[in-house]
């Protein structure tokens, strides 16, 4: 597992006090319409990804977010490798007037981890 800086997890904390969480548990019993938003680089994506999951990384998604959710009461969850990236992105999302933003506590490596299915890239 990766270690993070301390300054980089000191912002991941400081934006967790202003960004809504949602857990695997309560992702797995939400009901559609949601967005479900894979943030981390193309080749984690292409190495798997959770199931009906659509990619626009961290990199780009404050450019594209647009485009691609043009309502901004649009329910989104999004999703990194272990829920500190998909964090910093909710809190730009939010800044940007998005207001059901989500990031999901524990991303792909505790999905992973809990042997929950896995979809292939089509890339």
């Amino acid at each position: 597992m990766t270690q993070h800086a301390p300054a980089f997890l000191a912002l991941v904390n400081k934006v967790k006090l202003r960004i809504k969480e949602i857990t695997i548990p309560e992702l797995q019993l939400l009901q559609q319409p949601y967005l479900l938003l894979d943030i981390r680089e193309d080749h984690e994506w292409q190495k798997g990804h959770l199931p009906h999951a659509q990619h626009l990384g961290k990199g780009i998604i404050e450019r594209d977010i647009e485009q691609l959710v043009p309502d901004k009461t649009q329910v989104i969850i999004l999703y990194c490798g272990g829920g500190y990236r998909s964090a910093l992105a909710a809190d730009n999302l939010q800044l940007m007037g998005y207001s059901q933003v989500f990031s999901l506590d524990g991303g792909y490596r505790d999905w992973c981890q809990r042997g929950l299915d896995v979809a292939a890239s089509d890339s």
